[in-house]
């Protein structure tokens, strides 16, 4: 992870799809940022559909979302737009430098395809979440951050791609607002 210096630096100079830079998108208001996997991964795609459902409970809290993927934006905001979610900023990170910001690692072999996240992945894909075309590093771990004034209020790092957020509760930025959630 970055120092606040260094995370002050990269939130000024990372700008989303519609050109403002993320500093100013959490000075303005709490940003839930979320980093995806590759397109093509089925919990990337649970993902998605999870804050499509989680949304209006995230945003009842003062709270707006930032998607960072790897892919091309013009590959993203359709992909993105299927869950109802075009409307949120996005950021295109192929490089994956922002996911190194912040400390997001690639994963070892155990947290892509150990027993527990083929397990998962099978579930999620008879739940509909399905598989795509690999667009990104398939080794590229997730996470979600909660972000206010440039400082990072909560964060979750995924310890293998099955992990499951609980997004709302993330979106909380005290202690007694993420109980009643």
């Amino acid at each position: 992870m970055t120092s606040n210096t260094n995370l002050s630096s990269i939130l000024q100079s990372t700008r989303c799809h519609n050109g403002q830079s993320l500093a100013a998108l959490t000075d303005e208001t709490p940003v839930l940022i979320v980093f995806l996997r590759h397109a093509g991964c089925t919990f990337c795609r649970e993902a998605l559909s999870d804050l499509s459902v989680a949304r209006n409970a995230i945003e009842r809290r003062g709270v707006r979302l930032c998607l960072v993927h790897m892919g091309p934006e013009s590959q993203a905001k359709p992909f993105i737009s299927e869950f109802g979610l075009g409307d949120v900023p996005r950021i295109s990170d192929p490089t994956r430098a922002l996911y190194r910001a912040f400390g997001l690692e690639r994963g070892r072999m155990r947290q892509l395809f150990g027993p527990t996240v083929i397990r998962r992945g099978m579930e999620a894909a008879a739940q509909g979440h399905g598989i795509g075309a690999m667009v990104g590093d398939g080794f590229q771990m997730p996470g979600v951050f909660l972000i206010h004034h440039g400082k990072i209020v909560r964060a979750f790092r995924h310890e293998t791609a099955a992990d499951r957020p609980d997004y709302a509760a993330l979106a909380c930025d005290t202690p007694s607002q993420a109980a009643h959630a």
